[in-house]
């Protein structure tokens, strides 16, 4: 059987954090409000100010409590005793938690950046945080270079052995130097060197280099820096504080889909993108591959992604285009992988790089709606996954990825039009009826791949 091709999304480059090593994980987006207070929803489009984007606006955030205090990443509020007690919580922040905070001089919560006299603090904090970020990296980055250097030199040494092996079979005599040059193509084509030298970079060298380059960058945290970075701030602190159900439903989806995966019996063969069977007229294949992961890193991946993706994409475009486009990007993206990749597929990249491309094209054409360092991190993102692409092809599906992105990019350039208000479009009567028949196909999807897999698991 041939080897199961994954479709893999990286995306630590999305987001503008304080610290992004220590910042708000995924498991933050499955924490319910542990306060009185109700934070805004998706659906929350009133009072929209014409000239000012949502997270931009006065009340973006919640008002701020009596005298002093902080809300941290799962919501809780931290109340203080005074200003300098507020000024050593963020000074002391060694975890990244503080989210916003709230002083009565302000009616509403806001960025600890944007509070005059808290700048020494942050500066205290931010100091430590890439320190702390940079040494973790730094031990990482050390423990994949051997990892790496282990797998080459196993590689290079077996392959010696057999080299000379195989010439006393066939009565040769091969020079050191032929020996050396064969066993180096036999590494460069190793699998489980190739693996590794993935691994190195994804979550070694990648890791520090951003990490070596948040510490480069502390000087630029003077007070004209940081005011320039306030907008992208406030963006991604309000899109965190966002609920988004649906995208909740498919990451909910997701999950059964992979412990179903944990029973036993080949769960790929079963509803994977096995492509001699999907080209025989097994067409459900499609929808059912996005589902399944190869691995549990791979699982973890993806998820990530999901969660920070399409709650972005749900706020800003709405949830009937959420499920659409996921749907739409990951039968475009599997039918490119039938067309171009041998090896059967598994992974929920091509409807993840579809989000990714429909952001892409629509925050462009709603300029106002993000950041423009917002809009560039989306396209690191797609060019860092086109990077690591071509770095593990033999693992990667990444005809899936382009397919997908470039459904995504289409989906996005004939379904809205441009423009310059900074509201976020409303959903029409056609998008919700379209898209609650896009999330029926994704919840039919999912329990599909449950009966087969659960299927496969009784035969064996």
């Amino acid at each position: 059987m041939p080897m199961n091709r994954q479709c893999i999304s990286f995306a630590s480059t999305l987001t503008e954090r304080r610290h992004n090593a220590a910042g708000p994980s995924a498991a933050f987006l499955l924490e319910k409000s542990a306060g009185p207070r109700r934070f805004p929803s998706v659906t929350d489009a009133t009072n929209e100010i014409a000239d000012s984007p949502v997270w931009a606006r006065a009340d973006a955030f919640a008002p701020a409590p009596q005298g002093w205090g902080w809300l941290d990443v799962k919501r809780r509020q931290h109340p203080s005793e005074s200003f300098e007690a507020l000024a050593k919580a963020v000074r002391d922040d060694r975890q990244s938690t503080i989210l916003l905070v709230w002083t009565p001089e302000q009616a509403r919560m806001c960025l600890p950046e944007e509070v005059d006299g808290l700048d020494a603090a942050m500066a205290v904090a931010r100091e430590r945080w890439t320190q702390d970020d940079l040494s973790a990296a730094t031990t990482r980055l050390r423990w994949f270079s051997i990892l790496l250097a282990g797998f080459a030199t196993q590689a290079f040494f077996q392959a010696m052995t057999q080299l000379a092996k195989a010439a006393a079979h066939f009565g040769q005599v091969l020079e050191w130097r032929q020996r050396v040059m064969l066993a180096g193509r036999a590494v460069l084509g190793s699998m489980p060197l190739g693996l590794a030298m993935l691994l190195f970079v994804m979550f070694g060298f990648i890791p520090w280099y951003q990490a070596r380059k948040r510490r480069a960058e502390l000087a630029s945290w003077n007070p004209a820096g940081t005011a320039a970075r306030v907008p992208a701030l406030r963006f991604e602190t309000w899109l965190e504080l966002q609920r988004a159900p649906t995208t909740m439903v498919l990451l909910s989806l997701m999950g059964l889909v992979g412990l179903a995966q944990l029973l036993p019996g080949d769960s790929i063969a079963a509803a994977g993108l096995v492509k001699s069977d999907y080209l025989r007229g097994e067409w459900w294949r499609l929808f059912t591959a996005p589902f399944l992961h190869g691995n549990i890193v791979h699982f973890l991946m993806n998820m990530a992604a999901l969660a920070y993706l399409g709650k972005r994409l749900e706020v800003f475009a709405r949830w009937p285009h959420l499920a659409l486009v996921f749907v739409f990007a990951a039968v475009v993206g599997g039918d490119a992988s039938a067309m171009w990749v041998k090896a059967n597929s598994v992974g929920a990249s091509g409807g993840l790089m579809g989000w990714l491309g429909f952001l892409i094209v629509f925050e462009t054409l709603h300029g106002k709606l993000a950041p423009r360092s917002a809009r560039r991190r989306l396209i690191a993102g797609v060019l860092l996954t086109a990077g690591i692409g071509l770095l593990g092809y033999r693992f990667i599906d990444n005809a899936a990825h382009l397919g997908g992105l470039l459904a995504g990019m289409t989906y996005a350039a004939i379904v809205f039009p441009k423009s310059a208000s900074p509201k976020r479009p409303g959903s029409t009567f056609t998008d919700l009826l379209a898209g609650s028949a896009a999330l029926a196909v994704l919840v039919a999807a999912a329990g599909l791949a449950i009966w087969h897999i659960a299927g496969a698991g009784a035969v064996h």
